[in-house]
């Protein structure tokens, strides 16, 4: 359909204008704040746990493995909630409709009137034709995304903050909380293989599945 970056950035804009650049972003904007409460409360939570199982206090320094598997918990958490957040935000962007003042020719794909009116007339949607489960296709490559990706951001931020904070100071300052954010960031993204799962969640969230012969996110 697109033959690259700036044919696809060309075209939304001639299809559906500025519009189509934000469409479904409405749902990830207000429950953005929720999925990161769920997820660093998860992980703070599990964190004390197994502080707790394994030292009896959870002033001790957790190990390092403690450190992963509250992550993991994170991330596992932070995807059941973020899952039918995604879903409707790919759901939107998936109906291409075209503006009013469009003039060009009819293309595969493009409708003249969406299917979905909003965010939460989608979400309605969704749970009536295909119900509640429905709402969580994709939820398989989301977790295989995001749980070893949330490992791996708290257990590298925890070691670059360990290794950048002078002796004798107890927490990171303003600055070395970026970097090791920044860090994080790059090191769980690029070892999870965020683009190639994040693929399989969006093929798996698609109206229609198995429309192409997929069976589950491994085939996808």
């Amino acid at each position: 359909m697109y033959n690259g970056v700036w044919h696809c950035i060309q075209s939304t804009y001639q299809r559906e204008k500025v519009y189509g650049f934000y469409k479904g972003m409405a749902l990830p904007v207000l429950s953005v704040s929720v999925c990161g409460s769920v997820c660093f409360g998860t992980y703070r939570n599990c964190l004390h746990f197994l502080s707790q199982l394994r030292h009896g206090s959870s002033d001790v320094k957790p190990a390092r493995l403690d450190v992963f598997i509250a992550g993991c918990s994170a991330g596992t958490a932070e995807a059941m909630v973020f899952a039918p957040v995604d879903l409707v935000k790919i759901r939107q962007q998936n109906q291409t409709h075209p503006h009013q003042t469009y003039q060009g020719p009819p293309s595969r794909g493009l409708s003249s009137k969406p299917k979905y009116r909003g965010p939460i007339h989608c979400l309605i949607t969704v749970i009536k034709e295909e119900g509640i489960l429905g709402l969580y296709r994709g939820i398989t490559a989301l977790w295989l995304r995001d749980i070893p990706c949330f490992g791996l951001y708290f257990l590298v931020y925890s070691i670059f903050t360990e290794w950048l904070t002078p002796q004798g100071q107890h927490k990171p300052g303003i600055y070395i909380g970026t970097i090791s954010r920044l860090v994080s960031h790059v090191v769980s993204w690029w070892m999870c293989w965020h683009d190639l799962l994040d693929i399989g969640n969006s093929n798996g969230c698609h109206e229609i599945p198995n429309a192409d012969g997929w069976h589950g996110t491994a085939e996808i």
